[in-house]
Protein backbone atom coordinates (compact mmCIF):
# COMPACT_ATOMS: atom_id res chain seq x y z
CA UNK A 1 0.00 0.00 0.00
CA UNK A 2 3.12 2.62 0.98
CA UNK A 3 5.10 2.21 -2.47
CA UNK A 4 1.82 2.27 -4.09
CA UNK A 5 0.54 5.27 -2.48
CA UNK A 6 3.40 6.97 -4.31
CA UNK A 7 2.34 5.49 -7.73
CA UNK A 8 -1.28 6.53 -7.60
CA UNK A 9 -2.29 9.67 -9.35
CA UNK A 10 -2.86 13.00 -7.33
CA UNK A 11 -6.51 12.51 -6.23
CA UNK A 12 -5.99 8.43 -5.01
CA UNK A 13 -2.99 9.79 -3.18
CA UNK A 14 -4.34 12.24 -1.34
CA UNK A 15 -7.00 10.25 -0.51
CA UNK A 16 -5.02 7.53 1.17
CA UNK A 17 -2.44 10.20 3.28
CA UNK A 18 -5.73 11.31 4.19
CA UNK A 19 -6.93 8.62 5.91
CA UNK A 20 -3.92 7.61 7.84
CA UNK A 21 -3.54 10.81 9.78
CA UNK A 22 -6.71 10.28 10.19
CA UNK A 23 -5.94 7.17 12.65
CA UNK A 24 -3.22 8.45 14.05
CA UNK A 25 -4.68 12.19 14.99
CA UNK A 26 -5.32 10.95 18.60
CA UNK A 27 -1.42 9.72 18.99
CA UNK A 28 0.37 12.41 16.64
CA UNK A 29 1.51 14.88 19.26
CA UNK A 30 2.71 11.94 21.53
CA UNK A 31 4.38 10.19 18.77
CA UNK A 32 6.58 13.85 17.67
CA UNK A 33 7.65 14.39 21.27
CA UNK A 34 9.31 10.80 21.54
CA UNK A 35 10.57 10.86 17.58
CA UNK A 36 11.88 14.65 18.40
CA UNK A 37 13.17 13.91 21.77
CA UNK A 38 11.01 17.00 22.45
CA UNK A 39 12.80 19.01 20.16
CA UNK A 40 10.50 19.88 17.25
CA UNK A 41 9.17 23.12 18.89
CA UNK A 42 12.81 24.51 19.37
CA UNK A 43 13.06 23.16 15.55
CA UNK A 44 9.56 25.33 14.73
CA UNK A 45 10.89 28.46 16.50
CA UNK A 46 14.23 28.49 14.35
CA UNK A 47 11.75 28.33 11.10
CA UNK A 48 9.55 31.21 12.08
CA UNK A 49 12.16 33.21 12.80
CA UNK A 50 12.88 33.16 8.89
CA UNK A 51 9.78 34.99 7.64
CA UNK A 52 10.68 38.22 9.83
CA UNK A 53 6.95 38.70 10.65
CA UNK A 54 6.01 41.41 12.45
CA UNK A 55 3.51 42.90 14.85
CA UNK A 56 -0.15 43.32 13.35
CA UNK A 57 0.96 40.70 10.44
CA UNK A 58 -1.05 37.93 9.25
CA UNK A 59 0.07 34.50 8.79
CA UNK A 60 -1.31 30.95 7.96
CA UNK A 61 0.08 27.23 9.53
CA UNK A 62 -0.40 25.63 6.09
CA UNK A 63 -1.10 21.91 6.34
CA UNK A 64 -1.15 22.79 10.48
CA UNK A 65 -2.32 19.26 11.67
CA UNK A 66 -2.30 19.39 15.50
CA UNK A 67 -1.67 23.46 15.30
CA UNK A 68 1.69 23.11 16.70
CA UNK A 69 3.15 26.05 14.79
CA UNK A 70 0.49 28.44 15.64
CA UNK A 71 1.92 29.30 19.10
CA UNK A 72 5.32 30.86 17.69
CA UNK A 73 3.50 32.51 14.72
CA UNK A 74 1.23 34.00 17.59
CA UNK A 75 4.01 35.10 19.13
CA UNK A 76 5.18 36.33 16.14
CA UNK A 77 2.51 38.76 15.31
CA UNK A 78 1.32 39.44 18.39
CA UNK A 79 -2.22 39.63 20.09
CA UNK A 80 -3.82 41.45 16.81
CA UNK A 81 -2.03 40.15 14.42
CA UNK A 82 -4.50 37.95 12.09
CA UNK A 83 -3.85 34.15 12.40
CA UNK A 84 -5.10 31.06 10.25
CA UNK A 85 -4.57 27.02 10.76
CA UNK A 86 -5.67 24.93 7.61
CA UNK A 87 -5.06 21.11 7.13
CA UNK A 88 -6.83 18.40 4.71
CA UNK A 89 -7.54 16.31 8.00
CA UNK A 90 -10.29 17.16 10.24
CA UNK A 91 -9.48 14.54 13.57
CA UNK A 92 -6.03 16.50 12.55
CA UNK A 93 -7.82 19.80 12.99
CA UNK A 94 -9.87 18.51 15.89
CA UNK A 95 -6.68 17.83 17.97
CA UNK A 96 -5.51 21.32 17.41
CA UNK A 97 -8.65 22.97 18.52
CA UNK A 98 -8.60 21.45 21.72
CA UNK A 99 -4.92 22.67 21.89
CA UNK A 100 -4.73 25.80 20.16
CA UNK A 101 -8.91 26.90 20.89
CA UNK A 102 -8.58 30.73 20.91
CA UNK A 103 -7.23 30.48 16.87
CA UNK A 104 -8.96 30.04 13.96
CA UNK A 105 -9.13 26.53 12.00
CA UNK A 106 -10.14 25.61 8.86
CA UNK A 107 -10.06 22.64 6.41
CA UNK A 108 -8.23 23.23 2.89
CA UNK A 109 -5.76 21.45 0.74
CA UNK A 110 -2.62 22.91 0.23
CA UNK A 111 -3.10 22.78 -4.05
CA UNK A 112 -5.82 24.93 -3.39
CA UNK A 113 -5.81 26.93 -0.73
CA UNK A 114 -9.03 29.14 -0.42
CA UNK A 115 -7.34 32.73 0.05
CA UNK A 116 -6.89 35.35 -1.65
CA UNK A 117 -4.47 36.36 -3.86
CA UNK A 118 -1.69 38.44 -2.22
CA UNK A 119 -3.64 38.58 1.29
CA UNK A 120 -1.05 37.06 3.32
CA UNK A 121 2.51 38.53 5.45
CA UNK A 122 3.60 34.74 5.82
CA UNK A 123 3.31 30.87 5.22
CA UNK A 124 5.06 27.86 7.29
CA UNK A 125 4.82 24.65 6.58
CA UNK A 126 5.61 21.45 9.21
CA UNK A 127 6.46 18.30 7.86
CA UNK A 128 3.97 18.65 5.38
CA UNK A 129 5.10 19.61 2.15
CA UNK A 130 6.06 15.99 1.63
CA UNK A 131 2.78 14.51 2.27
CA UNK A 132 1.62 16.84 -0.52
CA UNK A 133 0.45 15.07 -4.00
CA UNK A 134 1.68 17.84 -6.26
CA UNK A 135 4.39 19.86 -4.22
CA UNK A 136 4.90 21.89 -6.96
CA UNK A 137 1.52 23.40 -7.35
CA UNK A 138 1.30 23.91 -3.42
CA UNK A 139 4.37 25.97 -3.82
CA UNK A 140 2.65 28.03 -6.39
CA UNK A 141 -0.43 28.35 -4.35
CA UNK A 142 1.74 29.58 -1.67
CA UNK A 143 3.35 32.09 -4.20
CA UNK A 144 0.11 33.26 -5.28
CA UNK A 145 -1.34 34.14 -1.97
CA UNK A 146 1.81 35.54 -0.19
CA UNK A 147 1.73 39.41 -0.27
CA UNK A 148 4.88 41.03 -2.40
CA UNK A 149 7.87 40.55 -0.19
CA UNK A 150 5.72 37.92 2.44
CA UNK A 151 7.82 35.21 3.25
CA UNK A 152 7.15 30.85 2.92
CA UNK A 153 8.98 28.29 5.14
CA UNK A 154 9.04 24.62 5.39
CA UNK A 155 10.47 22.35 7.71
CA UNK A 156 10.64 18.71 7.20
CA UNK A 157 12.41 15.31 7.39
CA UNK A 158 15.87 15.54 4.92
CA UNK A 159 18.52 12.88 4.08
CA UNK A 160 21.55 13.80 6.00
CA UNK A 161 24.58 14.24 2.79
CA UNK A 162 26.79 12.59 5.09
CA UNK A 163 26.83 8.82 3.72
CA UNK A 164 27.62 7.65 7.21
CA UNK A 165 24.99 9.71 8.92
CA UNK A 166 22.73 8.78 6.19
CA UNK A 167 23.34 4.96 6.55
CA UNK A 168 23.04 5.29 10.12
CA UNK A 169 19.90 7.33 9.96
CA UNK A 170 18.14 4.76 7.58
CA UNK A 171 18.36 1.90 9.90
CA UNK A 172 16.90 3.85 12.85
CA UNK A 173 14.21 5.21 10.83
CA UNK A 174 13.55 1.11 9.47
CA UNK A 175 13.52 0.40 13.31
CA UNK A 176 11.92 3.46 15.07
CA UNK A 177 8.86 4.55 13.08
CA UNK A 178 7.45 0.71 12.37
CA UNK A 179 8.13 0.18 15.94
CA UNK A 180 6.33 3.03 17.33
CA UNK A 181 3.37 2.91 15.17
CA UNK A 182 2.69 -0.64 16.71
CA UNK A 183 2.67 0.82 20.01
CA UNK A 184 -0.13 2.61 19.04
CA UNK A 185 -1.81 0.09 16.67
CA UNK A 186 -0.95 2.25 13.29
CA UNK A 187 1.78 0.25 11.80
CA UNK A 188 0.74 0.96 8.95
CA UNK A 189 0.24 4.59 8.90
CA UNK A 190 4.00 5.02 10.69
CA UNK A 191 5.55 2.77 7.77
CA UNK A 192 4.30 5.11 5.58
CA UNK A 193 6.05 7.83 7.12
CA UNK A 194 9.26 6.27 7.03
CA UNK A 195 9.00 5.72 3.19
CA UNK A 196 7.88 9.00 2.64
CA UNK A 197 10.82 10.40 3.97
CA UNK A 198 13.11 7.59 2.12
CA UNK A 199 11.54 9.21 -0.93
CA UNK A 200 11.33 12.89 -0.35
CA UNK A 201 12.82 15.00 -2.44
CA UNK A 202 16.46 16.19 -2.71
CA UNK A 203 16.95 19.67 -0.99
CA UNK A 204 18.27 20.97 -4.08
CA UNK A 205 14.78 19.65 -5.80
CA UNK A 206 13.09 21.73 -2.92
CA UNK A 207 14.93 24.48 -3.64
CA UNK A 208 14.48 24.87 -7.52
CA UNK A 209 10.26 24.02 -7.00
CA UNK A 210 10.13 27.21 -4.81
CA UNK A 211 12.20 29.18 -7.49
CA UNK A 212 10.06 28.06 -10.29
CA UNK A 213 7.39 28.80 -8.96
CA UNK A 214 8.74 32.48 -8.15
CA UNK A 215 10.57 32.96 -5.07
CA UNK A 216 13.37 34.79 -4.33
CA UNK A 217 16.44 34.17 -2.13
CA UNK A 218 15.82 30.80 -1.46
CA UNK A 219 17.66 29.09 0.69
CA UNK A 220 18.17 26.27 3.30
CA UNK A 221 19.21 25.00 6.91
CA UNK A 222 20.29 21.29 8.05
CA UNK A 223 19.59 20.33 11.66
CA UNK A 224 20.48 17.56 13.19
CA UNK A 225 22.97 16.49 11.58
CA UNK A 226 20.78 16.96 7.89
CA UNK A 227 18.05 14.84 9.29
CA UNK A 228 15.71 17.76 9.55
CA UNK A 229 15.89 21.06 6.73
CA UNK A 230 14.17 23.85 7.12
CA UNK A 231 14.19 25.90 3.17
CA UNK A 232 12.57 29.84 3.01
CA UNK A 233 12.16 31.98 -0.04
CA UNK A 234 10.76 35.28 -0.44
CA UNK A 235 7.95 36.61 -2.78
CA UNK A 236 9.34 39.61 -5.16
CA UNK A 237 7.87 43.02 -4.63
CA UNK A 238 4.50 44.13 -6.16
CA UNK A 239 4.66 42.31 -10.00
CA UNK A 240 2.71 43.64 -13.29
CA UNK A 241 -0.33 42.12 -14.66
CA UNK A 242 -1.41 39.36 -11.60
CA UNK A 243 -5.27 39.83 -11.88
CA UNK A 244 -6.09 36.32 -10.01
CA UNK A 245 -8.21 37.96 -7.41
CA UNK A 246 -9.11 34.84 -5.84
Amino acid sequence: MHRQSWLADREDKSATIRRLFERIAPNYDRLNQVMSLSRHQKWRDIAISKLNLKTNDSALDLCTGTGDFLKPLRKAVGPNGTLLGLDFCEPMLRVGQEKNGTENFGIADAMDIPIKTESVDGVAVGWGIRNVSDIDLAHREIFRILKPNGRFVSIDMAQPKNSVIRAISRISLAFTLPKLGKLCGQTEAYTYLQQSTLQFWSREKLADSMREAGFTDVHWQNLTLGNICIHWGEKPGKMEGNNDNR
